[in-house]
């Protein structure tokens, strides 16, 4: 039975997302964007975030989610700010039913290219070539498909695990 994975990429700003399919062990890209988070206060960007989401996860319907970990920034108030995109992400994947699993930046660029410290041209170029991409997406967008790689990956190692 086929599975739809989201992924998140987190931020105050611009979040990222991307929805595959995954059936066996083939996986296909079914929709990716981002929101950009226009609204003047922080407060009106992570509530029109949760709205978009919403809207998002109504139409495409996801079974499981996946978001970016925490990551530690030299900047406090970046990451103060990434950190409530995030928080709202999960909260609202968490209301419409989602189970949201994290994946480290290093874990998610190993999964997609190999290569732990992988920059974003790489895993924008493995992120098409595995998902048979024609047209680059965003690097928002790409980091959220490759979350979505990522889980697919870890879900099928905990699921032969498990047999």
């Amino acid at each position: 039975m086929p599975v739809k994975i989201i992924g998140i990429d987190p931020g105050s700003n611009i979040t990222g997302y991307g929805i595959i399919e995954i059936s066996g062990s083939s996986h296909k890209a079914i929709s990716w964007g981002c929101f950009r988070l226009k609204r003047k206060t922080l407060a009106d960007r992570l509530l029109q975030l949760h709205e978009e989401l919403s809207e998002i996860i109504q139409i495409f319907q996801p079974n499981e989610a996946a978001i970016e970990s925490v990551f530690m920034s030299k900047y406090p108030d970046a990451a103060l700010k990434l950190g409530h995109a995030r928080g709202t992400a999960m909260v609202t994947m968490a209301k419409h039913g989602l189970k949201v699993a994290e994946y480290a930046p290093r874990q998610i660029k190993q999964s997609v290219a190999c290569y732990g410290a992988a920059g974003k041209d790489q895993v924008s170029t493995m992120v098409m070539r595995l998902l048979g991409i024609k047209e680059k997406p965003i690097y928002d967008a790409t980091d959220a498909l490759a979350i979505s790689i990522c889980h697919a990956h870890m879900r099928s190692s905990k699921l032969l695990a498990a047999k």
